[in-house]
């Protein structure tokens, strides 16, 4: 069973792909950029590049991977700005131009490094977007927000460049490691607890299933977690509202894999911490029922995810999120959830509320 959604944007439609035997569509695509002289090039990581380079190159029509690849090193570290002049230089080398395709094969690193390449080079270049994560294939890989880190924080340089195509196809989550998969599910239980009772009783009545990977539950999460982010971009393509309650459990998020060094930390599980900081502090400035907190712990430990860990020093991880990108001269960009489905941006809180709510996951 396969799915579409289709997001509109300022550069025009961008056509989401999802279930079983999507990368087949990648055949007829590569068939029609011969056809008209246009060529697609491939930016991936090393442990995808070994995978499922060929398999990707082949269904692209591409008999020799050569310099049609890209494979980077895995891991946070690829995020880079040098990272993107190697690209940049790599795209000269081979004479790609304007009218030809960036694909980007891999999870939320590689995403957004291709993303930005694809947005910067020759002004802009189409993009399609292929994602080997569970973490990518319900966030990262929708919604064109891409960008690299900075010494001073995670994705400080980045632009908007919505991709033309995504193609997430539960086959390639096979081959992703458990703690991989498991740090997917950080952002998963975020939509749970954003789009409301229905995606968050799933979560938790399914839990086993999940963990297991049943591509049946797994597709419909999927399409669940896509359809919500797909909703709220087509309101706020520029993340000037609404966009920013997708944001939930990141200012803390950001901020731990900043003070214990980027890589050190999935995305996906510094989030599910953040989740629950975010929580404790809506308990104290939104007047959040505590039982949700209690919840949501429960289903992260179902999920095999963190739910506390030794705390860096506090005044460096509040030092982290004053220097994370969502923060203005108004305030940090904190977003707390009254309910479930409920979410509220924006929240005003002082030094100490915020210690107490770091605090709940401390261990």
């Amino acid at each position: 069973m396969s799915w579409t959604l289709e997001v509109r944007g300022l550069r025009g439609a961008s056509w989401i792909h999802g279930g079983s035997g999507v990368m087949d569509m990648l055949l007829e695509r590569g068939a029609r950029l011969s056809a008209h002289g246009r060529r697609a090039f491939v930016v991936t990581d090393a442990n995808v590049a070994r995978l499922w380079g060929r398999h990707i190159l082949e269904k692209l029509g591409v008999c020799s991977g050569g310099e049609r690849m890209r494979a980077v090193a895995a891991g946070e570290l690829s995020k880079s700005v040098a990272e993107v002049e190697e690209c940049w230089d790599w795209l000269t080398q081979v004479g790609a131009r304007r009218d030809d395709v960036l694909v980007g094969l891999g999870g939320g690193v590689v995403g957004d490094l291709a993303g930005f390449v694809a947005a910067t080079y020759l002004r802009g270049m189409e993009l399609w977007q292929v994602p080997t994560s569970l973490l990518a294939q319900v966030d990262s890989s929708v919604g064109g927000k891409n960008g690299v880190n900075l010494a001073a924080g995670k994705n400080l340089a980045g632009t908007f460049y919505q991709p033309d195509v995504v193609l997430a196809d539960p086959l390639l989550l096979d081959t992703l490691p458990n703690l991989e998969f498991r740090n997917g599910l950080g952002e998963v239980v975020k939509y749970g607890l954003l789009e409301g009772d229905d995606l968050f009783f799933l979560l938790e009545s399914r839990a086993e299933a999940i963990r297991g990977r049943e591509p049946a539950v797994m597709a419909e999460i999927v399409e669940w977690c896509v359809g919500y982010k797909a909703r709220v971009v087509e309101a706020d393509e520029m993340d000037r509202g609404e966009r920013a309650t997708l944001n939930l459990g990141h200012t803390t998020g950001h901020a731990l894999e900043r003070a214990l060094g980027f890589g050190v930390m999935g995305h996906g599980f510094a989030v599910a911490l953040g989740l629950l900081v975010a929580l404790a502090a809506s308990e104290e400035v939104l007047g959040t029922d505590p039982s949700l907190r209690r919840r949501t712990r429960a289903l992260l430990e179902a999920l095999g995810l963190l739910v506390s860990l030794p705390l860096p020093p506090l005044d460096g991880l509040l030092s982290a999120m004053s220097k994370d990108k969502k923060a203005t001269g108004k305030g940090l960009g904190f977003v707390g959830i009254q309910a479930l489905g409920r979410p509220v941006r924006d929240l005003d809180l002082t030094t100490p509320v915020l210690e107490r709510a770091l605090r709940v996951i401390g261990s």
